[in-house]
């Protein structure tokens, strides 16, 4: 192990001289893209640290060059709408905005009419209102990255948006809500990523995002309130100070990345409408044996409120330690760290169970150095947040043989070259208690979806056989997942179909996967055949608990790669409502007009829809 520790050490360590190149800073690394998943060499193997998420990495592109803009895209089976007048544009008296254009049967949720995109989606249900409806995007309608929110109050038939106030707030780290501190910049904020929705029980929705600057030190994770208005708006957050601030540094050792909010809306809980999110913090504040910054670790960061999201507990890490599952805790010498502390981490997704019980499930890489896969792991809390237990093993995440490509450095889909990950989500049944847990690897061979549930709080767990994917040949990614299962205020709740168990909906990308994608270390170029030529579509999956595969069907037509030259967020959603499945996802069916295009003008759109769940006959398709 001490031969390890120097080599690994020695490997991820920057100069004096490169570190004041760089400036310091791990947001500056990432922007030039020298922040990448770092190497572990270790005796079994090679093993890949995680990395800043995907959203964080364009946000941060698109202050750094133009390159990140795709070129006008092209493919034979685009659904790409003709001539440019006011049908194109999709502007009628029946809709607001834009809403219209070109839906190909499903439903246009934001509302511009510009021709830039929005990505990254997620969906929630009022527990008190089942046709209201909240959707958070990535939204560049202004030619930056912010966060758009929308919102429904007919069942997700018609949708109206805007972008959340977050734009005002400038660096302002107070005591209480940082991780290392620095002094504040005083500077709005440049770019936002990362949107996470939550309710609680008295019908006001939340909206999580992480916040950075690319030439300062600066980032962290905001949630505000939308109250009581069915998500039409949210409060805005202010100029200065820790309202509505989980997190906020000002450190070139700190990163804050890729947040999720969730809430207590369970009437009977005795944490009712508390407030949690959770997110990774990228840590470089440890010293490798020369004594030079190194990259220490990046654990799952905590935070909780019980006054609506207004002020925040101290930021703390929850990821845990078993030296059972976890190696290379202490591997950069760090002395706060603990040899078997769990904290090469990302992707965390929290949920709070009928019991009020709090269960958190991430992504992790401390697996041993003769296994060059990761894992994901989940930890529970009792009492809100103040103690935790854990982590307990979810499942394997098997990395090998995962594609690569130039254009999105690290893990991909090449036929549609973007970035992608294999974070976990997880839904639970809201009556009993049941969890459930779903991610991409690429133990098949292919991109699949697998699947692994709880049926004691999140201590045990067990994978299904199969993926719940029924297809193959095709990359399956950005899962999402949600159960049919009753609501509070749903009274004389009954399955439609007379089954006993959980039926559990999963929703995600398809795209067609190109020749040599098993060919080991192979980069993917826009020179080999397939690459940024394949089409995507999107699917709706149902089964039975971990009866898969399960029965699936397309819901979204077949559209060409997103515009944004390696990126299409990090996630996608879905929420159910009795036995209508509400998918989200973005796609880039629609093209700008002929007079607009141009690199600053491809669009992306958000769409969803109202889908029956699937039935075993869906099987295959």
């Amino acid at each position: 192990m001490p031969v390890c520790r120097h080599l690994i050490a020695g490997f991820l360590s920057i100069s004096a001289a490169a570190f004041a190149e760089n400036q310091g800073g791990l947001l500056q690394r990432a922007q030039q893209g020298s922040l990448l998943p770092r190497t572990i060499i270790t005796p079994g193997g090679v093993k890949l640290t995680p990395g800043v998420s995907g959203g964080m990495l364009h946000g941060l592109e698109l202050g750094a060059s133009p390159r990140s803009n795709a070129a006008a895209v092209t493919s034979s089976r685009s659904t790409s709408a003709g001539p440019s007048n006011s049908a194109f544009l999709g502007l009628s008296r029946g809709t607001l905005g834009c809403g219209a254009r070109n839906t190909d049967g499903n439903v246009r949720v934001n509302q511009d009419c510009g021709f830039r995109p929005q990505n990254e989606t997620s969906i929630k249900v009022n527990p008190n209102d089942f046709d209201n409806l909240i959707g958070g995007m990535n939204d560049y309608r202004t030619g930056e990255g912010f966060q758009g929110f929308a919102f429904s109050i007919d069942g997700g038939r018609s949708w109206g948006d805007g972008l959340v106030p977050f734009t005002n707030h400038r660096n302002d780290p107070q005591p209480g809500h940082t991780v290392l501190g620095g002094p504040g910049t005083f500077h709005t904020y440049e770019a936002y990523s990362d949107p996470g929705l939550a309710w609680d029980s008295q019908g006001n929705a939340f909206f999580s995002a992480v916040n950075f600057d690319r030439t300062t030190f600066a980032s962290g994770v905001f949630v505000t309130i939308s109250p009581q208005v069915k998500g039409a708006f949210y409060a805005a957050v202010p100029s200065t100070g820790p309202r509505f601030m989980a997190a906020e540094d000002n450190n070139p050792f700190v990163v804050h990345d890729k947040p999720f909010v969730t809430a207590d809306f369970y009437p009977g809980s005795r944490f009712r409408d508390n407030v949690y999110v959770t997110w990774t913090v990228f840590d470089e504040s440890c010293k490798d044996v020369n004594n030079n910054p190194a990259y220490c670790k990046s654990p799952i960061y905590f935070s909780r409120s019980s006054d609506h999201a207004t002020t925040w507990t101290q930021p703390k890490p929850i990821s845990g330690n078993n030296p059972a599952l976890c190696f290379f805790g202490d591997f950069f010498g760090n002395p706060a760290d603990l040899p078997n502390d769990c904290n090469f981490d990302q992707g965390s997704d929290p949920i709070v169970l009928p019991n009020g019980d709090l269960v958190v499930t991430f992504n992790n890489g401390n697996t041993p150095a003769g296994n060059p896969n990761a894992q994901q792991l989940a930890v529970v809390s009792h009492d809100a947040g103040d103690t935790w237990v854990g982590p307990f093993k979810v499942g394997d995440d098997v990395v090998v043989g995962e594609p690569q490509c130039a254009d999105a450095p690290g893990e991909c889909i090449p036929g549609a070259d973007i970035r992608t990950n294999d974070f976990p989500r997880i839904a639970v049944n809201r009556k009993d208690g049941h969890l459930f847990v779903v991610w991409q690897d690429y133990r098949t061979g292919e991109f699949d979806i697998h699947l692994s549930a709880s049926y004691d709080g999140g201590y045990t767990w067990r994978e299904a056989a199969a993926p719940v994917n029924p297809d193959q040949g095709k990359d399956h990614y950005f899962p999402a997942v949600d159960t049919v299962s009753p609501y509070p205020a749903e009274e004389g709740y009954e399955r439609h179909d007379g089954r006993k168990g959980d039926l559990v909906v999963v929703s995600y990308f398809r795209t067609g996967r190109v020749p040599g994608e098993n060919v080991p270390l192979h980069l993917f170029t826009t020179a080999d055949p397939g690459v940024r030529a394949e089409n995507t579509d999107y699917a709706v999956a149902a089964g039975q608990g971990l009866a898969t595969p399960y029965a699936a069907r397309r819901v979204a037509p077949e559209s060409p790669p997103p515009s944004f030259i390696g990126f299409n967020g990090d996630y996608s959603g879905v929420a159910v409502v009795g036995t209508v499945a509400h998918p989200i996802w973005s796609d880039a069916r629609n093209q700008a007009p002929p007079a607009l295009n141009g690199p600053d003008f491809q669009d992306e759109d958000v769409f969803t829809d109202a889908v029956s769940i699937p039935v075993d006959d869906d099987r295959g398709h």
